[in-house]
């Protein structure tokens, strides 16, 4: 191992300031895979050992991340502990009075990945809603944001646009923790939970998590590794149209593409732009599963350089307005049942179909938003 590495001790790793905090306590436990200790063991079985836990909460893609995204998940006996599991994703994201009426508190212990379209931190803040109207304690077991604590870019959703894959007014890539997230909602959406955040020792706010000594636990089944997870906060867009975002490839948000695209000319396109951090480069694949299942796709590979420089956000619009301008095939998907087209709700604004959008005006125009965002998180956060 690189012996430059930055040692990081997420919550579970400091049982000193957990131990006797659970103590005598009756606790839910929300998680999955990525909630693990330095030595790769499940919270949940940690937690489990020290005879505290009562049941488990399971968010999208399960406890233990056997289900796909948006699969059904529904209630079940976690086989390894014996207890039983619930759902906060198919079943409505909300805990049952007669569940909360059994416990104590509810802890959370879950990989964020630093974008404000991922659904585990609005699965937190339902839980917080309940926790507040039962008067029932949340503990935050915070973990380090793996795209760092400083730069933050993309847009602050409109509250017009709220929904479960983004359901407050914050920035794209936000640059916080779980912990101060939850610190920041509890108070400015007027949650009011009685919240304790267990925190990380040894992260800095410009420590990326490729910076670290830890392992890269796929925080949901496509996010493989931590060049996925820096794309997500740009190429998540295409989700929103009918392009393949790379599911059901090895290379998932790194790889964009469509049976139509013209590989070698959007690869051309972008390197034009001379954009930071990152090379393009002209790529074929077949889907195994998810859009073009099966189906021989002309694409684009994201080849990330230097993860300091590159703007994630900022490449995967310029990519996706490329192929608009280009590709008469391409489309938005339809709207939801709600009527809000899913790109609008990724976006948090629906700028980008107005017919005259500009990829350099629409950027300036954020810098406000992101400028005021960046200050009214400020007193929230936990880390220098």
């Amino acid at each position: 191992m690189n012996h430059t590495h930055v040692a990081v001790f997420n919550a579970i790793d400091r049982p000193s300031l957990w131990k006797e905090l659970l103590r005598g306590k009756r606790v839910g436990l929300v998680t999955n895979p990525s909630g693990v200790d330095r030595s790769l063991r499940l919270t949940s079985d940690i937690l489990h050992e020290n005879g505290c836990l009562t049941c488990l909460f399971s968010p999208e893609h399960g406890v233990r991340g056997d289900r796909q995204a948006g699969a059904k998940v529904d209630f079940y006996t976690d086989a390894q502990t014996g207890l039983p599991v619930y759902s906060l994703y198919s079943q409505g994201h909300h805990i049952p009075k007669d569940i909360s009426d059994t416990l104590d508190a509810v802890a959370f212990d879950i990989q964020d990945v630093g974008a404000r379209y991922y659904t585990y931190i609005y699965t937190l803040s339902y839980v917080m809603e309940d926790c507040a109207a039962a008067g029932k304690e949340v503990i935050v077991f915070d973990r380090l944001n793996p795209l760092g604590g400083t730069t933050i870019e993309g847009t602050v959703l409109e509250r017009a646009y709220s929904s479960f894959v983004g359901r407050y007014p914050i920035a794209s890539r936000h640059a916080l923790t779980v912990g101060e997230f939850a610190r920041y909602i509890n108070a400015v959406e007027r949650i009011g939970c009685r919240l304790t955040v267990i925190p990380v020792d040894g992260w800095q706010r410009n420590h990326l998590f490729s910076m670290t000594d830890l392992s890269w636990i796929a925080p949901s089944p496509n996010l493989p590794t931590f060049d996925s997870a820096l794309c997500y906060i740009g190429t998540c867009l295409f989700e929103g149209t009918n392009l393949s975002e790379g599911r059901g490839t090895t290379r998932p948000f790194e790889t964009i593409g469509a049976p139509w695209l013209r590989a070698e000319e959007l690869a051309q396109a972008m390197r034009a732009l001379f954009l930071p951090g990152v090379k393009i480069r002209p790529c074929y694949f077949t889907p195994t599963f998810s859009k073009y299942a099966g189906e021989l796709c002309g694409g684009v590979q994201l080849h990330v350089t230097d993860p300091h420089t590159f703007r994630p956000f900022e490449t995967g619009l310029r990519l996706l307005t490329a192929i608009m301008k280009t590709h008469e095939e391409f489309s938005f998907s339809p709207p939801s049942p709600t009527g809000v087209a899913s790109i609008d709700r990724l976006l948090g604004c629906r700028d980008l179909r107005d017919a005259d959008f500009s990829v350099d005006a629409f950027l300036a125009k954020q810098q406000d938003r992101l400028s005021h965002f960046r200050k009214a998180v400020a007193p929230y956060l936990l880390y220098d």
